[in-house]
């Protein structure tokens, strides 16, 4: 009797759990049909969008106005119920990576984006690829043949439209939902509160020192969380791009002259950027007709007054490449997930204070007095080690130094990029001995390239014309 009972218990629990999977399994159809249904729906919309875009502008052989309608795309949403599922399921990926809750904050996000060249199109692009639903896009300049190369919406029918107005027709057909607000606009301190209002972030990725200066002195003063782009133009090596605090940026002249124009504003540090720890390649501006130089000084000419008018070589991938190193950085601010420590090379810059030091030092006992500044400083240190001799001692077999030491080569000429050159401290300490006089007088007896031999003097002429050249390209 009781094995009966257990028997129909069984046999309940079994039809139970039939009936609930079956249920479930109705359901999960059911679901996974209507989203095909929303899709098939979705792709036909897109595709009459297509259709009557290009029926409508494209072959009517009429000239087009930059602001023309067909630049605003069709609000797909409108005629398709494309709901939280399927923005949802559009965010996928993001939602597996960061949370319900980071994906909360991420959507409800709201970025300012200045500048919407190479770098600002491709940082848009992918917060909205990302989850972010509102986005202000603002920049003064239109879309030209030349920004084909670089920038992550134009194509050949937006050459002459606002990239601002190019963009925004790219979010909104990447996400329906998004909110952009496009400004055709100059950013300036004197009115630019109004174009930041509410901003989560800003993005600057502006070209003009200045401007840029000015924003980012406003963002701080202001308690507004952003983040800037450094210089890539003229730049080839993607493994030499980084994250950083202003503070700890080296080599990229733009960062460079923002660091100093902010020190002298105040401002020190907490400013994240993306630069490049590349020298400058050997590469000139781009020539200008002969036309514009009649017109006066190149320097003051521009579309406005103080933007210029002379434009530098850039490989495409790298401003995409800079652009989204922004948009990662922000995502992960805004989701909670910080990242929270990018790997400067800030214990690098450790080993360059280091040999600042010991450079000031030994020039300070050479003139018989204190010397409180060289005429290089410690982002011409971390030059003369990493770039011009590669981390190694000019002397060979050119072993990286346990102890690397710099020293002027010429002891008749002035300390320069281009006259010091890395030792090992003890083959330092010899250089100095062998050239110096014990009053700091320059020994007659002997040169450098007797001390070390002519193939050493090889190695340093050429390092010195490395030298050269990129002072040059930077003044």
């Amino acid at each position: 009797m009781n094995s009966l009972n257990l028997s129909h218990k069984n046999q309940l629990i079994l039809t139970a759990f039939a009936t609930s999977l079956a249920t479930a399994s109705i359901i999960h159809a059911y679901n996974t049909h209507t989203k095909r249904v929303r899709r098939k729906q979705l792709d036909e919309e897109i595709q009459r969008s297509i259709s009557e875009d290009r029926t409508e502008s494209e072959f009517d052989n009429k000239p087009l106005e930059p602001n023309q309608s067909y630049l605003e795309p069709r609000r797909l949403e409108q005629t398709v119920d494309y709901g939280e599922d399927l923005i949802r399921e559009q965010l996928a990926r993001n939602y597996a990576f960061y949370g319900e809750a980071g994906m909360e904050k991420v959507r409800k996000g709201r970025v300012v984006i200045v500048g919407c060249g190479g770098v600002g199109s491709w940082a848009a692009v992918m917060l909205v690829r990302s989850g972010v639903s509102n986005i202000r896009l603002v920049d003064f300049d239109y879309v030209t043949l030349s920004s084909l190369n670089r920038h992550a919406t134009a194509t050949a029918v937006d050459v002459g439209t606002p990239k601002v107005k190019c963009i925004e027709k790219a979010l909104k057909q990447i996400a329906t939902w998004v909110e952009v607000d496009s400004r055709i606009e100059i950013w300036r301190k004197e009115e630019g509160g109004e174009l930041l209002e509410d901003a989560d972030w800003v993005i600057d990725a502006i070209d003009n020192i200045q401007t840029k200066v000015d924003l980012l002195k406003y963002c701080h003063d202001n308690n507004i969380k952003v983040f800037s782009s450094m210089g890539a133009s003229t730049k080839c090596d993607p493994t030499r791009i980084q994250i950083s605090d202003i503070s700890y940026t080296i080599y990229d002249p733009l960062a460079r002259s923002v660091r100093r124009r902010l020190r002298l504003l105040g401002v020190d540090s907490g400013i994240p950027v993306v630069y490049s720890t590349e020298v400058p390649g050997d590469v000139k501006l781009l020539p200008l007709p002969d036309e514009e130089f009649e017109k006066g000084p190149v320097k003051e000419l521009g579309v406005f007054d103080d933007f210029r008018v002379r434009i530098l070589p850039v490989l495409g991938p790298l401003p995409a490449i800079f652009g989204l190193n922004i948009a990662t950085y922000i995502l992960c601010e805004l989701a909670g997930k910080p990242i929270n420590n990018p790997l400067p090379i800030k214990n690098r810059k450790k080993l360059y204070e280091r040999m600042y030091r010991d450079l000031l030092h030994r020039e300070s006992k050479i003139a018989g007095h204190q010397i409180n500044k060289l005429q290089i400083d410690e982002d011409d240190v971390a030059f003369i080690f990493e770039d011009l001799h590669r981390g190694r001692s000019v002397v060979p077999p050119h072993d990286v130094p346990t102890r690397p030491t710099l020293v002027r080569w010429d002891p008749s000429i002035p300390l320069s990029i281009d006259n010091c050159v890395v030792f090992e401290l003890s083959d330092a300490e010899k250089h100095t001995k062998t050239l110096w006089n014990p009053d700091g007088s320059v020994a007659t007896a002997t040169t450098a390239e007797k001390l070390w031999g002519k193939g050493v003097k090889a190695v340093v002429d050429r390092r010195a014309a490395e030298a050269r050249r990129v002072r040059d390209w930077v003044m």
